[in-house]
């Protein structure tokens, strides 16, 4: 038997348990009953941000941006297609550091838009500068292995 994955809801921060085999299969969460991967960036703050690092077992791949930033902006759309690719293998997520100050600080981001890789509730890479769909593909698939 394999050992049941942690995810968390993306709508109401519900942590789930199920098989690996299962993710392909559109769940949903066991709490709100909405799908679990949406395929789409999870905007996090605050100790929403920190519940799905710390308690999911997925990877989790975070933008932190701000809605100032021109790169930012450019690389949005890349980064949303990037998400319909990774999901449900990677949780996808993007943090405003202009209204979560205080996540960026913890994570010293000194330049935006910044790509952080989180898995086990631990940074694993890390990545400053706008990228599009392919070189975020191959950006976390280098350090997933």
């Amino acid at each position: 038997m394999t050992t049941p994955l942690h995810t968390v809801c993306p709508h109401c921060d519900a942590v789930n348990r199920m098989p690996p085999e299962r993710l392909g299969e559109a769940p949903t969460c066991g709490k709100c009953q909405a799908s679990l991967f949406t395929g789409q960036p999870v905007d996090l703050s605050g100790a929403r941000f920190l519940k799905h690092i710390e308690r999911s077992d997925l990877p989790v791949l975070v933008d932190f941006w701000a809605p100032w930033c021109g790169p930012c902006r450019s690389m949005a759309p890349f980064y949303a297609q990037a998400a319909r690719q990774l999901e449900p293998r990677v949780r996808v997520a993007k943090v405003d550091t202009e209204a979560n100050q205080d996540i960026g600080a913890r994570f010293g981001i000194r330049s935006i838009p910044t790509l952080a890789l989180f898995h086990g509730g631990r940074e694993v890479a890390r990545q400053p500068g706008a990228m599009d769909t392919n070189g975020i593909l191959a950006w976390v698939q280098q350090h997933l292995r």
